[in-house]
Parts: structure tokens; sequence; C-alpha cells
């Protein structure tokens, strides 16, 4: 099965010249989603995760199913004021100014072994975010894990001294 196959390109969103990936197909599809979730999950290799961290919005959706499947916490990461307890935070740019992320400061333990989640690898600004709030509460980054990474914005960089895997390229 080619889960390519259940992302939907839509042009022009969430503005003029995005070409956006919409993986509601492939949510609303049991069988696509059950062969994505194998993929990301076969990727560690077997390795122990004590936690999966997922990137709001659209990676709480395979990070929750991660979580379950490995048998480890789920940590949400969220835009500021969403979460109701003592957070941390870290800044990240984006095409036109800046936003941040926050966590729990209760969420990692120190040596805590982390899968990063996200549904999308792009510009990597995201990503490199969370990776700091991880190591900035003592966690072990074992993997920084995507349903899909778009190669030609080189988010990969930001990230680069993490082991990266992504089940779709683009």
């Amino acid at each position: 099965m080619n889960i390519k196959n259940y992302i939907r390109d839509i042009q022009d969103f969430p503005k003029e010249g995005i070409l956006f990936k919409d993986i509601t197909p492939l949510l609303n599809n049991p069988e696509a989603r059950t062969n994505c979730l194998k993929i990301l999950v076969d990727s560690l290799k077997g390795q122990k995760i004590d936690k999966v961290v997922g990137a709001e919005s659209r990676g709480f959706f395979f990070g929750m199913l991660l979580a379950q499947e490995l048998n480890a916490g789920f940590i949400p990461v969220r835009k500021p004021k969403k979460l109701p307890f003592e957070t941390i935070s870290a800044s990240y740019e984006l095409e036109y100014g800046f936003d941040s992320l926050e966590m729990h400061t209760d969420a990692i333990k120190n040596g805590d072994r982390v899968l990063v989640h996200d549904d999308v690898l792009a510009t990597g600004g995201t990503a490199k975010a969370v990776c700091e709030l991880v190591e900035k509460l003592g966690g072990e980054i074992v993997q920084c894990n995507f349903l899909m990474e778009l190669s030609f914005l080189n988010g990969r960089e930001k990230i680069k001294d993490h082991p990266i895997f992504s089940a779709i390229t683009y």
C-alpha cells in the first residue's frame, strides 16, 4: 500500500502559492492509517521510548497512536497559553515573524528517551523548537519522526544532530 495515495493536495491553502498536503484522507482510512503507523513504529527498530512528544496540532493524531503502540507517555506541545500548568517555551521563525511553543515543565524527566513526532517536516522551525524543549528538560531524543517531509524546504538542516525519519518524502 502506498500511503502517498492517501495524501490530498490542496492548492493555495492556507494562502496563495502554497500547495497544502492534506492528511485527512489518510486519517479517514483505517487500513492506510494502520499501515502508516506500522511504518512509523518500524523505523524505531525496537528502541525503548519513554515519551512521545506531539506538536500541535496535527502531530497529535499519530503522536497518540505512537504512544499507545510503544506503551509510552504522550506529551502535547502547544501554542502559548493553551496548557494549564507551569510551562517552558521555545520560539521559532516563521516566514513572516516568530511564534513559540510550550510544554509542561513536569512532562519529561532527566534521561527520558523521547520520540518527537509531527505530521510534516517543512522548514524545520517547529521541530527545532520542540527538540529544544525536550532537551531543556533533560530528555534524550531518540528520533524526530514525521509522516511526511517536504525535502525542498531543507528542514532537516535545523535538526540534523538528531536521527530523522519520514514515512513519505516529497
